[in-house]
């Protein structure tokens, strides 16, 4: 069993910057981070597998960078000119398998408890 805890959420206006952490407690294959805003699914934000190969979801790409501390076992996003509709529970996810095929979270074998992260305009 894999344990992954986040954090660095928190509340910024929109343009701030966040950086997320997520600390897992063994070596996986693909790492990603998914949020959650109340009233939507769950959605993919980004990943990064085996090969330090990354996907972002469209509404992030040129403001959201992820990456790996394989070292550390540690996953970050770092979060740029954040928007409102930014404003989500974000929560890193892990999956045996070294490919990420995919923003889909039944993928995922491992979840985090998630980290709140708030923009206000």
């Amino acid at each position: 069993q894999v344990q992954l805890v986040e954090s660095g959420g928190g509340s910024v206006q929109a343009g701030g910057s966040l950086r997320l952490s997520c600390a897992a407690s063994a070596d996986t294959g693909c790492m990603g981070w998914f949020r959650q805003a109340p009233g939507k699914e769950r959605e993919g934000v980004a990943n990064v597998n085996d090969r330090a190969i990354t996907a972002y979801a469209d509404s992030v790409k040129g403001r959201f960078t992820i990456s790996k501390d394989s070292a550390k076992n540690t996953l970050y996003l770092q979060m740029n000119n954040l928007k409102p509709e930014d404003t989500a529970m974000y929560y890193c996810a892990a999956r045996l398998a070294q490919h990420c095929g995919g923003f889909y979270p039944s993928n995922y074998n491992y979840w985090g408890q998630g980290t709140q992260v708030t923009v206000s305009s």
